[in-house]
């Protein structure tokens, strides 16, 4: 399959949001990634879910939210009721895994499992076959323009010989300094789906940006 844009909102104008999204719906950004903090499993806090439904009623696009809070499985009736097509939970955060992700997939939701930089790719081994998406962190979670960690390239590619050993067809997004040099990098080594905050919404076009990422 062509690889999939994900820009992320939390890097974008929230003085002019409405303007964002008129301009995320007008590119080839395929959904709109959501990071949803609650200043305890990560350091800060963002927003929460009476903007994603304005956001839901506005966009033409699939929402992807990444939970970086606790217990996240105590907000899945929210969240499918606030339009998210996509639910992201940290491997870290949930003490009983494969319950959260059944209980996203009874709700209607694709359900993905993200892991921190540093949580190894093979704890997956277990619960992968339950999962429609593993988003890789390529920065430590809780704030946009950090540096790419190097090493998640080699994570992809382990990621995709587990996926393929098993013969799934497991998505693999990754985000946190994403640009076209970390992006073909990864794209080469099996990912399926970039987000990208700081470098679309601080580009001078970010309609073209969105469009080079699109086209690597």
């Amino acid at each position: 399959m062509n690889h999939l844009i994900a820009p992320s909102l939390l890097s974008a104008n929230f003085l002019n949001l409405e303007s964002e999204l008129e301009m995320l719906n007008n590119s080839e950004a395929d959904w709109i990634h959501l990071d949803i903090m609650d200043g305890v499993f990560v350091p800060n806090i963002s927003f929460g879910f009476p903007l994603i439904e304005l956001l839901n009623k506005v966009t033409n696009k699939p929402l992807d939210a990444h939970f970086m809070i606790v217990e996240p499985g105590k907000f899945i009736e929210e969240t499918v009721k606030a339009g998210v097509s996509m639910m992201n939970v940290h491997y870290e955060a949930c003490t009983h895994l494969h319950r959260v992700i059944q209980g996203i997939k009874n709700a209607g939701m694709k359900a993905a499992v993200t892991l921190n930089p540093h949580t190894p790719v093979m704890l997956l081994e277990d619960i992968i076959e339950e999962l429609d998406m593993v988003l890789l962190m390529s920065v430590n979670p809780g704030f946009g323009g950090q540096e790419f960690i190097e090493h998640t390239v080699q994570k992809v590619s382990a990621l995709k010989n587990l996926i393929e050993r098993k013969q799934l067809n497991t998505l693999i997004e990754v985000d946190g300094g994403v640009n076209l040099s970390t992006g073909k990098q990864l794209l080469d080594a099996g990912a399926d789906v970039l987000v990208a905050g700081s470098f679309v919404f601080s580009a001078d076009d970010p309609i073209e940006t969105i469009h080079l990422l699109k086209s690597l």
